[in-house]
C-alpha cells in the first residue's frame, strides 16, 4: 500500500523529444498537395504548409521563457540536457543559458526543417494571394512566428549573439510585410541597425546594413526617447567614409538633424565635436555654437538648447561660457537636480584649470605671500562649486555621485572655515549610501 501511494505522488516526466521525421513527412505531403493543381489553388493548402514550417521553427523553444527556473528545464524541454557546462545546458536542438538558477537566453543549434523560414514566408504570401479573405487566419499564424523571432532577438542580446539578433529581427519585419499584416514594426529596424553599427567596427559590411536599417526605422517614424538613432546612423555613415567621401557629409547631417531634435543628447554632441575636430574641412566647433545660438534666438527659454550650448563649450574647455549656459538653465529651472549638479561639476572643472595654472608657475614663486595668494585663488575657484552641489544634494538626497563629489571637494577645502564639518557630514552620507561601515 505504501509503495502504491509513493508511486502516485512522484511527478512523472514524459520524454517528448522532437521528432523531425514527423515534420518532414508533413512537409512531403504538403509538397504533394501543392503539386496537385486542384489543391494548389486553395488558400487552405498554403496556409497549412506555412503552419507546418512555423511549428517546426518554434518547436524546440516553445516551452522556454526568460526567468524559467533551471529545475524546470527537463520538464519544459522533455528531456534532460546532454551536457551542462559554464551555465550552458546543451540539448539536441538548442543550448539554454542560465544565471542564478534561472534561464536567461537560448540559441538554436540546428533547424528541425532546413529552410523552413523561406518556405513558410512564401506559403503565407501565396495563401493571401489566393484568398485575401483568409487574412485573419494568416495573421494569427504570422504573429505567432513573429513573436518567436522577436523573443529570440531579445534573448540573443543577453549572450551578445548580435548577428543572430539582427537576423531574427529582419525575419520578423519581412513576415510583417505580408499583406495580412501590412505594417512593419520600426523597432525591429532600429534594434538591428544599432547592433549593425556596433558590429561594423569589426566587419565594415555591417555599416552598410546598419545605414539601411536605421534609415528605414526613421522613415517608419521610429522615435526613441533620447534620439540615439541619429548617433548610430552617424557611425554607420562615418564607417563608410573611406568608400565614399559623401558619407562624411551624411554623417555630419545625421548628427545635426539629431541635435536639433534632441539637444540634450550627449552622445550626439560628442559625435559632432569628434567630427569637427578630427576631420579637416568638415566644420568648426564654433559653427555648432552659432547654430545653437540661432535656435536660441527663436527659443530663448528652451533649456535643452542651453544644455547643448553648455556641452559644446565644456568639450572646448571654455568653462566660463559653459557655466554661463547652465546658469541660464538654472534661471529657467532653479530646482532641477541635473542643472545644480552640473554647475557644481563645471565649477570644479574650472577650479582644476585654475589649480593647473597655479602649479605651472610654482617654480617662479619667490615668497610665501605669493604662494598663499595663489592657493587662495585656487580654493576660491573650487569654493564656487560647493553651493551648487549642496543644492543638488538637497534635491536628491540619495545621489551617490553628488555625495562623493561633495566629500572630495570638502576634503580639498578642509582648511577653510567650517568646511571640515561639511566633509564629515558628506563623508558620512556617502558611506551610508554606499553601505560602507
Amino acid at each position: 500500500m505504501v509503495v502504491v501511494l509513493a508511486t502516485l505522488v512522484v511527478p512523472t516526466v514524459t520524454a517528448q523529444k522532437i521528432n523531425d521525421a514527423v515534420f518532414k513527412a508533413k512537409l512531403e505531403k504538403s509538397n504533394a498537395d501543392i503539386a496537385n493543381p486542384k489543391k494548389a489553388g486553395k488558400a487552405a493548402t498554403w496556409l497549412n504548409r506555412g503552419k507546418i514550417c512555423a511549428d517546426a521553427i518554434t518547436e524546440p523553444t516553445k516551452n522556454l521563457f526568460s526567468g524559467l527556473e533551471v529545475s524546470m528545464l527537463p520538464m519544459s524541454i522533455g528531456v534532460t540536457p546532454t551536457e551542462v557546462k559554464d551555465n550552458i545546458h546543451s540539448f539536441d536542438w538548442i543550448d539554454v543559458y542560465t544565471k542564478d538558477g534561472k534561464v536567461i537566453a537560448w540559441s538554436v543549434k540546428k533547424e528541425v526543417l532546413p529552410g523552413a523560414y523561406e518556405i513558410a514566408k512564401e506559403a503565407f504570401e501565396k495563401a493571401y494571394e489566393l484568398d485575401p479573405a483568409s487574412a485573419p487566419k494568416i495573421k494569427t499564424a504570422l504573429e505567432a512566428l513573429i513573436n518567436h523571432y522577436s523573443e529570440l532577438g531579445s534573448v540573443s542580446l543577453d549572450i551578445t549573439a548580435y548577428k543572430t539578433a539582427i537576423d531574427v529581427y529582419m525575419k520578423a519585419v519581412q513576415l510583417q510585410q505580408n499583406p495580412a499584416i501590412g505594417k512593419e514594426d520600426s523597432r525591429y529596424y532600429f534594434f538591428a541597425g544599432q547592433l549593425a553599427a556596433f558590429l561594423g567596427a569589426q566587419e565594415p559590411q555591417y555599416f552598410v546594413d546598419g545605414e539601411k536599417y536605421l534609415t528605414k526605422a526613421n522613415e517608419l517614424g521610429y522615435k526613441d526617447e533620447q534620439g540615439n538613432l541619429y548617433y548610430f546612423l552617424f557611425h554607420c555613415y562615418y564607417g563608410q567614409r573611406a568608400a565614399n567621401k559623401e558619407n562624411l557629409l551624411k554623417a555630419k547631417n545625421a548628427l545635426l538633424e539629431g541635435i536639433e531634435k534632441y539637444p540634450r543628447n550627449e552622445r550626439i554632441m560628442e559625435g559632432l565635436i569628434q567630427l569637427y575636430t578630427s576631420e579637416e574641412g568638415i566644420g568648426n566647433p564654433a559653427d555648432l555654437v552659432e547654430r545653437i545660438d540661432k535656435m536660441l534666438a527663436e527659443k530663448p527659454d528652451n533649456a535643452d538648447l542651453w544644455f547643448a550650448r553648455g556641452q559644446v563649450f565644456f568639450k572646448l574647455k571654455n568653462f566660463d561660457e559653459c557655466i554661463n549656459s547652465f546658469l541660464k538653465i538654472n534661471d529657467l529651472k532653479p530646482n532641477d537636480y541635473d542643472t545644480n549638479f552640473y554647475l557644481g561639476y563645471f565649477y570644479m572643472a574650472k577650479g582644476d584649470e585654475v589649480n593647473r595654472a597655479f602649479n605651472a608657475r610654482l617654480d617662479s614663486i619667490n615668497s610665501q605671500e605669493e604662494y598663499q595668494a595663489g592657493l587662495k585663488e585656487v580654493n576660491a575657484a573650487y569654493m564656487k562649486s560647493l553651493p551648487w552641489l549642496e543644492k543638488a544634494m538637497e534635491l536628491k538626497p540619495d545621489s551617490v555621485d553628488c555625495a562623493e563629489y561633495l566629500k572630495v571637494l570638502c576634503f580639498r577645502l578642509r582648511n577653510e572655515d567650517g568646511i571640515m564639518d561639511k566633509y564629515n557630514k558628506y563623508n558620512a552620507i556617502f558611506k551610508k549610501l554606499k553601505g560602507i561601515q
